[in-house]
């Protein structure tokens, strides 16, 4: 009888739908990148999400977040995410942590329980801190490089820290890591050259395109590696 992974069984097979039911993902991070990847491994099937971020919705997110509509303003981030994903697939289990995941709060989430982290932070000391207690537990993670002053959304790639270029993100990154003694980090990050933003504003430039594709490519890369469809 047809389900709602039907059509992914027939690409993955039924063995690794079954398989994705038991993985245990948590994403840090619901803007326009982290969101896009957690709805993606809701819909593929993957049985317990987490939800970290420690922000409300706002009106400027509403050009590039789902849970980002007028009637969600100055709601939890999570808590808005965490009903949508529950209206996608009422059999998982999804659980909202309002937390800004940064050095000082990071005690506050044993990270050991997941088979996968994604991290979509904005914050460079939240993303080394994610970075390198993944690493002691030896957890994979994939870390989002800068989506925003960006066009182009055909441009992302999917590398190892150590091989990016161009992006402003992936550089402190790398200088970073290098002084913690982090050798490897699979990201995914833009050779698209920043572009100047168009008005003066104290936000970020963005667009409902760029973002979204970040996020889908880190859900693809976190579910390959969960059913083990590739070996990098």
């Amino acid at each position: 009888m047809p389900d709602q992974f039907s059509r992914t069984a027939a690409l993955f097979g039924r063995e690794n739908i079954e398989k994705l039911k038991l993985c245990r993902v948590a994403v840090f991070g619901l803007g326009g990148v982290g969101g896009h990847c957690a709805e993606a491994l809701c819909r593929s099937g993957i049985g317990v999400i987490d939800l970290f971020d420690g922000d409300v919705v706002d009106i400027t997110n509403i050009n590039r977040q789902l849970v980002a509509v007028h009637s969600n303003i100055g709601r939890d981030k999570t808590e808005a995410m965490r009903g949508r994903l529950l209206d996608i697939n009422p059999g998982a289990v999804i659980t909202a942590r309002k937390l800004f995941y940064l050095p000082a709060t990071a005690d506050e989430v044993d990270l050991s329980v997941y088979d996968y982290i994604v991290d979509a932070v904005d914050t460079i000391a939240a993303k080394l801190e994610l970075v390198c207690r993944a690493g002691l537990l030896k957890i994979p993670i994939i870390s989002s490089m800068g989506a925003a002053n960006k066009l182009d959304p055909t441009a992302f790639e999917v590398a190892d820290i150590f091989d990016t270029s161009v992006c402003p993100v992936a550089r402190i990154m790398r200088g970073e890591l290098r002084k913690r003694g982090v050798s490897a980090l699979k990201v995914v990050y833009s050779r698209e050259q920043p572009v100047k933003q168009g008005d003066p504003s104290p936000c970020l430039a963005s667009t409902a395109y760029v973002p979204p594709v970040a996020g889908l490519i880190m859900a693809s890369e976190v579910v390959r590696h969960l059913i083990h469809l590739y070996s990098s």
